[in-house]
Parts: structure tokens; C-alpha cells; sequence
């Protein structure tokens, strides 16, 4: 099939526009819960309608006492938190448009965004990342004021805190913020969102209230209908907002009754999973591969490791044979019980014994772990798109789970397969361009309209689709062969003692590949195998068990594609790949280009 779409299933209003929700929600229930955040005991603390709007329309009113107008763009740098969902309605509420800073960016992204958002304000989350735009705030002459989320109510601090920002606004009527909520119309923009890109300078993408609303809307009116169903239905974001994945789950969280809780600090996220209880949860890849792993280690070290083997398997085949004809037979459906009993609850019960759905998105996840978690009782939904279309154009749904792929388009898009393979999109969802850069907006789009992923995939009789590879990132050895390096690298990284992996290849005789290991796994590693705590990663590369366990992990890669296609050599590195030295983009996608130079000696030597 070349081409596949799903009609919409609501329209969205030409008067419609983000901030809304905030007062029609207060207007109808004001004392129904909408987030949760934590104080500082770490006990999660009920935020209602009603609360919420007053908070929205303070901050609001200190945004157009500072000056800020319709239209005008204000930045946003910090963690996910309570802040940051408050901050993008105020921003919305007072007719503006919100620009997402990372928090991982160096100061040369930062400065590139704010300087060609124009951006007029931002928000910072701490005093550090304050310093990073006073670095160079004296060249972005647009930028006219700075707010710090976490500043101390010292007159001294160097940034006007939240607290000076409400108090300037004080004086700002409240049917200002009523004018200015409703100045925006669903074709104008909402949010300009800079790719992390793996080449080049970051490109913003445009988004407009009416891109993420009927993403949002579309979705859970149809396929996540049941994800965001469950009673007293909650989700936990631990995600950047930053990025376009989290930032629309929030909105759905807003639009669709969803209580939203925040934890921006990764290391403490399974206490506040644990607290917090959500009903579902989203992810990228790496997380469900941490969570394996850290939990088959766990086993390992217990001496349960015979145990969780034989769990993981049950559960796999468990799962596979939900979708044959038979279902599973009797014997398995008894172990399934039994292993519940002694692995599967208690890996609930880490994620808080609520969670019955995870999304996963921005890479694919490997049949198996799909499999493994729904298995266990967490059923993983696939999906895909790019921050051009506003996240999600497709997805898989719980009553159509169709496990390998990224499901059947949102309602209201179209995917479409190019004469050479590459998808495209179409849809209410799809980006009216890139900010100020007419020359990319124009490469991206067909002749017909149609946007241009860049990636290449495959659409079944039943509109699923599977995504094989990406266009740019083809391998093509001296051989001829063209090699998608994602299968191979995929599946390397599901291996507890991998972290990262890069295939390369490109005009040489054969495929190749870098690898870098998890220093969190090779603690207990280490503790097993009698190997000193402080032995660094250098001392390792080279240990013949070390070496055997990824030549293991290759060779599993190996049977995912031909010989031709195969990994014949492999280096390990004394180092990871990082977001601060510009290795991986902000999604944890490698940048290979950066990943070529800074091992140029390494790649050459695989060939040598």
C-alpha cells in the first residue's frame, strides 16, 4: 500500500486556541485537580482548576506589564516542572508564543535561539542557567528581560524572581487577560521549537494552536481513548518539555482530564513513580532499556538470575501469543501466573502499580521489549513523527497493537510512501514551515504538499506503518550494499553492558560499529566478576569477558539483517557519547557527523 489515512474525528474551531482550556475548565469544575506537584518533602500536592487559572492569569498580567505583546516570542529554559506547564499558558494566556530551550544546550544553541526567535523575554529555571544567557545577552539587543524560576526572594539576586513578575502584573485588570487569551486563532502560532538536529545550526519549527490541538484531540478521541480512560486517569512527565513529545502530552493532559505531574530530575524517578501513581507514562527507548536491564541485573546480583531469565522468556511468549489464532495455551497461561506472582507485580508495582499503558517514541524499541512489557502488564504503544508534526501522525492503539510497527495514522492524517521509499505526511498536524527560513521550508515539502520525514518505511494492507531507516543515514560500502544502520543499532543497545552504538561503513568494504559501555551496569559487573570498584572503562575495553559479551550482543544485531548487511568488527571506546559534548541530540539520537570526526582515528583503525 502507498498511501493511508483516517478521517478526523472533531474539527477544530477557527476562534480555538491553547489557552482556553485553562478557563474553561476553571469555569466548569473549579475544584476538580488538573496537576499534581511536589513540595519540599516531596509529598504531592493537588492543584486545581480554579488555582491553576489564577496562577496562569498572574503570570499573564506580570508578562504584559513587562511589555510583552500578541505574538511576541518568549523563551523557556529549564527541566520539566510545575513551572514550565504554568509559564506556557501564562505565556499563551497573554496572547504570546513560547520558545523551548533545553536545558542541556550549550550557550552558542541558546544564544542562536533566542537571537533568531527575537525572542523579547525568557524564563530560566536556575541562577546557573542565567549565567549562560548573561554571557551573551548584550549581543541579542531583543531580549529585555530575564526571569528566574528558582530565584530567592533576596533583593539582591541578581534575576527578577515569579514572585516580582505577579507583583508587576498587579495592577493589570483582568479583562485585559480575557482580551488578550483570545487573541490568538488556530492558525496563528503557538510555539516555535528548535530541532536538536544532527547536523547544522537548529531550524525552528513552527507549530500553531490548531497543529497541537488537533493532534491532541484526534488522539485521545481515538486511539489513546483507552490509555487516558482508566479512572482517575494521571501521567507522570520526566521528559524534557522542551521537546514536542512531552509538550503534547501535556496539552492532552489539559485537554483530555488528565492529572499531570512533573519530576525533572531523573535520578529520583522511580520514588516519585512510586508516590506519584500514574495510569500510564511516555518514554523514549532508552528508558524501557534501562528499566530491563537495571531489573535483569538486579536479579543477577540477587542470584535470581535463572529466575528473571525464565520470567522474560514466559513473558515474551506470552505476549506473542495474544496475537496468534490459539492465544496461549494453557501451560503458559500458568507460568504467566505464576511468574506475576514473583517478577511481573513487582515491576508494577516500581512504576507505581497503576500503569497499565507506556507511550514510546522518538526511536524504535525492539519487538522483544514490546513484547516483555506487555507480558508483564504494560502494554508499550508505538508510535512516530517529527517536531513538524507536532509529535504523533501515527500510533498503535491498545485494541490494535501491532507490535514491529508505529501503528495506523492519527485521525485526520495521511501517510503516504514516496517512489523511493521515504514516508510522507499530510494533515492538520503538519508544520506550516520553519521560522524565518523559507529556503528549508520550501526543500521540505513535495511539489503536492506533502511533507518530507526523511525516513524510510514500509505501509501494510492495514495502513500500519513500519519505519526502516532513515534516508540521509543509508550506508552505502564500496560493495554497493545499502545498510539502514537503526536495525543494527537498535538492537546493540538493548544489551545491558551497551550504551550507545554507531554503525559505520560508509564506502568501505564492510559494516563496522563504535561501541560505548553502560557505566551503570558495569558496577555490578564489576562486583561480580572480583573487578575493583575505581577500574575505569580504559581498563576494560580490552577484558575478554567484556569483549565476548558484546561480540554476543553483535551477533544477536547480526541475525536482524544479512551477512552483507553484518557487523564484522567492532571497537569498544574508553568513553560515552554525551549531550554536552554535542555527540547525542537532545532525544539521545547519535550526531553522526560530530561522532565521525571526534573517532575518526578509531574508525579508521577498524579498517585498517
Amino acid at each position: 500500500m502507498r498511501e493511508f489515512s483516517i478521517p478526523a474525528l472533531t474539527e477544530i474551531p477557527a476562534s480555538a486556541n491553547l489557552a482556553g482550556v485553562i478557563f474553561r475548565r476553571a469555569a466548569e469544575q473549579p475544584q476538580a485537580v488538573v496537576l499534581r506537584r511536589q513540595d519540599a518533602s516531596g509529598a504531592w500536592q493537588d492543584v486545581t482548576a480554579g488555582r491553576l487559572r489564577d496562577e496562569v492569569v498572574a503570570a499573564a498580567k506580570g508578562l504584559v506589564a513587562a511589555g510583552i505583546e500578541a505574538g511576541d516570542r518568549v523563551a523557556l529554559m529549564s527541566h520539566s516542572r510545575y513551572e514550565w506547564t504554568l509559564l506556557d499558558y501564562a505565556i499563551w494566556a497573554a496572547g504570546a508564543v513560547t520558545v523551548p530551550v533545553y536545558e542541556t544546550s550549550s550557550a552558542e544553541q541558546a544564544e542562536w535561539i533566542l537571537s533568531n526567535s527575537g525572542a523579547r523575554a525568557c524564563f530560566v529555571e536556575t541562577a546557573a542557567f542565567g549565567q549562560v544567557i548573561d554571557g551573551f545577552r548584550d549581543r541579542v539587543p531583543a531580549l529585555a528581560q530575564v526571569w528566574q524560576i528558582d530565584a530567592p526572594a533576596d533583593a539582591e539576586a541578581p534575576l527578577d524572581s515569579l514572585d516580582s513578575l505577579v507583583g508587576a502584573g498587579a495592577a493589570v485588570g483582568d479583562e485585559i487577560i480575557t482580551e488578550r487569551a483570545a487573541v490568538a486563532k488556530k492558525s496563528d502560532l503557538a510555539t516555535v521549537i528548535y530541532t536538536s538536529g544532527t547536523t547544522g545550526r537548529p531550524k525552528g519549527c513552527e507549530l500553531t494552536h490548531e497543529n497541537l490541538l488537533s493532534c491532541v484531540r484526534n488522539a485521545f478521541l481515538g486511539p489513546l481513548t483507552d490509555v487516558v480512560g482508566a479512572p482517575d486517569p494521571s501521567t507522570l512527565l520526566f521528559l524534557p518539555l522542551a521537546h514536542v513529545f512531552a509538550r503534547i502530552i501535556q496539552v492532552g493532559c489539559m485537554e483530555g482530564g488528565v492529572v499531570l505531574g512533573h519530576c525533572g530530575d531523573i535520578s529520583a524517578l522511580l520514588p516519585a513513580l512510586g508516590s506519584f501513581r500514574p495510569t500510564f507514562i511516555l518514554a523514549v527507548p532508552r528508558v524501557f532499556e534501562k528499566v530491563y536491564n537495571g531489573a535483569e541485573e538486579k536479579a543477577t546480583s540477587d542470584g535470581r538470575g535463572a529466575i528473571f531469565g525464565r520470567a522474560a522468556r514466559t513473558a515474551v511468549d506470552y505476549s506473542i501469543a495474544l496475537d496468534s489464532p490459539g492465544r496461549p495455551g494453557l501451560r503458559l497461561r500458568a507460568e504467566h501466573a505464576l511468574f506475576d506472582r514473583l517478577v511481573y507485580a513487582k515491576m508494577r508495582a516500581a512504576l507505581g502499580g497503576r500503569v497499565r499503558y507506556a507511550i514510546s517514541g522518538g526511536a524504535a524499541l525492539s519487538d522483544r521489549l514490546c513484547h516483555f512489557f506487555r507480558g508483564t502488564g504494560v502494554v508499550v504503544l508505538q508510535g512516530y513523527g517529527l517536531t513538524e508534526t507536532t509529535a504523533a501522525a501515527t500510533v498503535n492503539r491498545p485494541d490494535r497493537n501491532k507490535i514491529g510497527t508505529v501503528g495506523q495514522p492519527l485521525p485526520g492524517a495521511a501517510i503516504k510512501i514516496g517512489d523511493d521509499g521515504e514516508v510522507l505526511i499530510g494533515g492538520p498536524t503538519v508544520f506550516p514551515g520553519y521560522w524565518q527560513n523559507e529556503a528549508a521550508t520550501k526543500e521540505t515539502f513535495a511539489e503536492d504538499g506533502w511533507f518530507r520525514t526523511g525516513d524510510i518505511g514500509e505501509l501494510d494492507d492495514e495502513g500500519f506503518l513500519t519505519i526502516t531507516g532513515r534516508k540521509k543515514e543509508l550506508i552505502v560500502t564500496s560493495g554497493g550494499k545499502n545498510v539502514a544502520p537503526a536495525v543494527l543499532e537498535d538492537r546493540l543497545r538493548g544489551h545491558a553492558l551497551i550504551s550507545q552504538a554507531m554503525v559505520v561503513g560508509d564506502g568501505k568494504p564492510y559494516i563496522a560499529a563504535l561501541i560505548t559501555l553502560d557505566t551503570e551496569m558495569l558496577g555490578p559487573w564489576k562486583k561480580r566478576h572480583g573487578v575493583p570498584d575505581d577500574t575505569p572503562v580504559s581498563a576494560l575495553r580490552d577484558n575478554p569477558e567484556i569483549v565476548a559479551a558484546v561480540q554476543a550482543a553483535v551477533d544477536d544485531a547480526n541475525k536482524a539483517v544479512s551477512r552483507a548487511e553484518s557487523i564484522r568488527k567492532f571497537r569498544i571506546l574508553d568513553v560515552d557519547f554525551t549531550q554536552e559534548n554535542g555527540q547525542l541530540s537532545a532525544k539521545l539520537g547519535i550526531r553522526r557527523s560530530v561522532l565521525a570526526k571526534d573517532f575518526a582515528d578509531e574508525i579508521e583503525a577498524l579498517y585498517a
